[in-house]
């Protein structure tokens, strides 16, 4: 019996649908929490201090974000093999952002751009992988950006968070560890990923724009964080505030979230009560910070509804043509689903979206 159970057990627990639950009961639960301890006044704060002037400087960010982080997938794509225009790159990117910005998981809209974007004759694996090396290097980027800042800086979130960090890394790398002294397909993958990674950013001015692009992405945000913090009344100093950002952004970062909503807060929250700005304060700025965002990626929902129109005008153009499909992989390359470990979820989220 239990042997029976067992295979059902791991099948309910790796599929997408058991994934994206977890996603929302976490997501909603941390907002749930933060609203019980704050209340509902930061929340209400942060948006009525919306106006015309932070809306405009977020759009005008998110803007310049969007082309950098465009810029920099269009590096890691040309060194893959896969023909991408700016242009091309930058409207897909907004496209992206609207959708995951809007389903839960913060991916989604990612996993479209791999699959449903590229050009005729690109492999899906590569057109994949080129999606998650660009969303990897940035995370790696703004990881590695907001470890200076709080080594430099030495701020009071420095010592919970550094050390929670180390325990991650940890576990992380010894799962890893674990996994691939356990099965040779997992070393296989791992050597193959290792092999595309240094494919799309083992050149050193490749390496150097990607980091570039990273760093304006990054900034862009931080500048956004920072008008959401004065606009909600309260006044941080430089290096605090920039701590207090990149912190944020971090959490804002972590996959199991609602539309970008829940451990956002709850870290904005927690940081500025450590820092000594207080909790509410936070949550506030969050709330606004969340607002401007979804409006800053509204150019993303005229982009979709364009591709969407282009779409069916092409159908009914030409009935019956046949859907384009991009090529899969050759037999001696594993399926797609292991295209890239980098987001492992991401495959199997687009099969069922």
């Amino acid at each position: 019996m239990t042997h029976a159970i067992r295979p059902l057990l791991r099948r309910a627990v790796h599929s997408p649908g058991f994934r994206r639950t977890v996603r929302l009961i976490v997501g909603g639960g941390v907002l749930v929490g933060v609203g019980a301890h704050v209340g509902a006044d930061p929340f209400i704060d942060g948006i009525l201090s919306l106006n015309g002037t932070n809306i405009v400087a977020a759009l005008l960010f998110a803007a310049a974000a969007t082309v950098a982080a465009a810029w920099r997938w269009q590096l890691i794509a040309s060194r893959l093999g896969i023909p991408l225009r700016l242009p091309t790159a930058v409207g897909m990117y907004y496209q992206s952002q609207f959708v995951n910005m809007m389903l839960p998981g913060g991916i989604i809209g990612d996993i479209r751009r791999a699959v449903t974007r590229v050009p005729s004759g690109t492999r899906l694996g590569q057109a994949a992988r080129a999606v998650a090396i660009e969303r990897f290097s940035g995370q790696a980027v703004q990881l590695a950006l907001t470890l200076m800042v709080l080594a430099y800086l030495g701020t009071e979130i420095e010592g919970f968070l550094l050390p929670a960090l180390g325990i991650g890394f940890g576990v992380v790398i010894g799962a890893l560890a674990a996994a691939s002294a356990a099965s040779a397909r997992v070393r296989r993958a791992l050597l193959r990923e290792a092999h595309e990674l240094r494919a799309a950013l083992g050149s050193i001015r490749t390496s150097l724009q990607v980091a570039i692009a990273s760093v304006i992405v990054i900034g862009c945000h931080v500048a956004t964080f920072t008008i959401a913090t004065a606009a909600v009344g309260e006044r941080v100093p430089a290096g605090p505030m920039l701590t207090l950002a990149l912190v944020v952004l971090l959490g804002a970062s972590i996959p199991v979230n609602i539309g970008g909503w829940g451990p956002r807060e709850g870290i904005a929250g927690w940081a500025f009560a450590l820092t000594g700005f207080g909790a509410s304060a936070g949550v506030a700025a969050s709330t606004l910070f969340g607002v401007l965002a979804i409006i800053s990626i509204a150019p993303g929902a005229v982009v979709a509804a364009v591709f969407a129109a282009r779409r069916r005008g092409s159908k009914h153009a030409m009935p019956g043509t046949p859907r384009r499909t991009l090529p899969r992989e050759s037999s001696a390359t594993p399926p797609t689903r292991t295209a890239s470990i980098l987001i492992p979820t991401a495959l199997d989220q687009e099969e069922t979206s």
